[in-house]
This record gives C-alpha cells, sequence and structure tokens, in this order.
C-alpha cells in the first residue's frame, strides 16, 4: 500500500496557512454563509485597486488568477484564433485555448528554461489572439527583464493581447524585475495576471486578478460569472490586504529557504541556475528522474515532468532538509554519466 506523502512540494502552495487575522474573517464571513454574495465582486475590486493604486477600472477580479486567464480568452480568441506561449509552462494554458475552441501554438524555452521572446514574436500572425509570458516562469523560475519585457511589448501587434502571468511576482527581488503596471498606459493590449495563492497562502480560495486598461478590463468583466467570488474567500482577501506587513515577512523566509535550498543543491553537484519563485526547477541532463525517484521513497511529492526537469516547491525548513537528504544520495552515488542536451519539442505532453 502507498502511504500518503510527508511533505507536498509539488504544486508551488504557501507552506504556511492563512494567518490567524485571516482565519478569524474567514470564520466571521462562515456565519454569514447563507447570505449570496455581491453579484459582482464591486467592493472587492475597490479594495483591490486601492491596494495597487489604479482605479477600479483596471481591475478585473476572477475565480483564481486562471479564471481570469479564461475570461480573458472568452472575451478575444474563439475557433480558427491561436494562443501563443512558451512551453513547459503552467498545463492550464493549452486547456483554456482549447475550452474557447482556439489553436494552441507552444513555442519551446530556451537551453536555460528561459521564454524566448524572439521566437515568440515569430509565432505570431493574424491568428494569434493571446500571447503568453510568465514572469517569474513557472516551472524554471527564470524571468524576463524589465529592458527585455518593454522590448517584447513594443513589437507584439495590436490585435494581440498579451498576458503578462505574475503569479509567483512576490518571490522576485531582482533589480531588473519589471514594474508591469507602469506599462499599461502604453500598451493597452497588456493584462497583467496575478495571484492570491502563492504569497497569500489562499490557494484554496481561489481568488485572483488581472490589471489593464480601462477598455480591456470591460471587455473581460463581461464574462464575469454572478455571484461568481464567495463571501468567505473575499473576507480572507481583505484581511490579507490589511496584513502586508506579516506576509511579506513570510515571503522573506521562503526566499532565504528558496536560496539555502538552491546553494546545497549546487554542492551536491547540481547544475542549477538561480529562481525567482518559490521553488527550484533541475533539469536534464542532470538525473531528475532519479531525484524524482529518490524523493518519491523518501515521500515527498514534487512535480517531475519525465526525461526533462523537477519542481521543487519551497516548504518547510523540515521539507527543505528532507528534500536535500533524499536528493544527497542521488548525486552521491555518482551512477549517472551527463549526457548531451537534446533538442526540445513543441509538442506538449
Amino acid at each position: 500500500m502507498n502511504l500518503p506523502a510527508l511533505h507536498q512540494l509539488a504544486l508551488n502552495e504557501s507552506p504556511y496557512p492563512p494567518l490567524p487575522s485571516v482565519r478569524k474573517a474567514m470564520r466571521r464571513a462562515v456565519a454569514q454563509a447563507h447570505r449570496y454574495p455581491q453579484f459582482y465582486p464591486d467592493d472587492l475590486t475597490e479594495r483591490v485597486a486601492a491596494w495597487c493604486q489604479v482605479s477600479p477600472d483596471h481591475v478585473v477580479i476572477g475565480s483564481g488568477s486562471v479564471g481570469v486567464a479564461l475570461q480573458l480568452l472568452q472575451s478575444v480568441a474563439g475557433p480558427g484564433d491561436t494562443v501563443a506561449y512558451a512551453w513547459r509552462t503552467f498545463d492550464a494554458y493549452p486547456l483554456l485555448a482549447d475550452m474557447v475552441g482556439a489553436g494552441a501554438d507552444p513555442v519551446p524555452l530556451t537551453a536555460d528554461g528561459s521564454q524566448d521572446l524572439n521566437a515568440l514574436l515569430a509565432a505570431l500572425d493574424h491568428r494569434t489572439r493571446v500571447v503568453v509570458l510568465c514572469n517569474p516562469h513557472n516551472p524554471t523560475g527564470t524571468l524576463v527583464t524589465a529592458d527585455a519585457l518593454s522590448a517584447f511589448l513594443r513589437q507584439v501587434p495590436p490585435h494581440v493581447v498579451v498576458l503578462l502571468d505574475e503569479a509567483y511576482v512576490e518571490f522576485a527581488r531582482d533589480a531588473e524585475l519589471p514594474n508591469a503596471l507602469t506599462l499599461l498606459g502604453d500598451h493597452p493590449n497588456l493584462l497583467v495576471l496575478r495571484t492570491f495563492s502563492k504569497a497569500y497562502g489562499l490557494a484554496a480560495l481561489r481568488i485572483g486578478y488581472g490589471l489593464g486598461t480601462p477598455d480591456l478590463v470591460a471587455r473581460i468583466r463581461r464574462q464575469q460569472l454572478p455571484f461568481g467570488i464567495n463571501a468567505v474567500a473575499t473576507a480572507a482577501v481583505e484581511a490579507s490586504l490589511r496584513a502586508t506587513g506579516e506576509l511579506r515577512r513570510r515571503v522573506d523566509t521562503v526566499i532565504a529557504e528558496r536560496d539555502r535550498l538552491h546553494d546545497r543543491l549546487l554542492q551536491h553537484g547540481w547544475h542549477i541556475r538561480p529562481g525567482h519563485a518559490n521553488s527550484v526547477w533541475l533539469a536534464a541532463p542532470d538525473p531528475v528522474d532519479d531525484a524524482a525517484a529518490a524523493l518519491t521513497a523518501a515521500r515527498i511529492h514534487a512535480r517531475h515532468y519525465p526525461g526533462e526537469g523537477l519542481r521543487l516547491t519551497i516548504g518547510s525548513r523540515e521539507a527543505n532538509d528532507a528534500v536535500l537528504a533524499a536528493l544527497a544520495h542521488v548525486t552521491a552515488s555518482g551512477a549517472y554519466h551527463r549526457r548531451p542536451v537534446r533538442g526540445r519539442s513543441r509538442q506538449m505532453s
């Protein structure tokens, strides 16, 4: 019989439960569960807008960031259209394209796990309605710099919406991180996508938001499901916005653990690059399949892409130490030989 995992490190979840003040707000909301939430999430929209220092007509709320992404695709794409994105990336994007009847146009990552912006631009044509950038990238944790993003946006045709997925932006502290909100005025085809699932630890409550120009946001809001944002989730987000200092300290701890795990794995012989999300990316030709087997044996659940890579969510210190112990056996064996990197296929798996 397979035992349940001791450490769940596959979905880039926060290792922390909601803050006590957030749980208290959730309990108050549960006591009113016999009442409907707002028809549309207008109050939450206003609070998020004030927090982001934009007007409410720049904000759209959805069921997680993936819900906002679906609303965008429903508003701009359909049969005969295409959605371009780097691959590998967040698994939902090809699924969302299929849900609206659009074709998927995956573009291979570069050898170092970065999104190939020139190749993405070359993939855009008259059928393309959306191009997705994930920054920091999921699953590799690489970063599109401010200069690179500005140059990319200037070259995207106006009929193509750029969906900039910043689900992990709170974990990026690089000096070259773009300030995407400053770009909205010059790029009416840009939607910045964010979530309360990762850094804010509210993954189960499904709240995300998009930031764009009023015209684009108005189109996306037409796909808003009435009563679609529940009151418990709303209360949790509002309480979280009042506790940004505490949450920032939690993020700082995750970043410190990410850097510690990265440095220790380097010492153990892994050839990995710095990441900017709440995860560490191990890539072939290092022995990622052996590593996945070792983690499974240690009852650690990580995200394994066979023959390609292994994404390790940053967990508690105990969980991260368990990862290091399991992977030390893989690298210490010396039983593998480095192989040349194989060319990446554009076909999804």
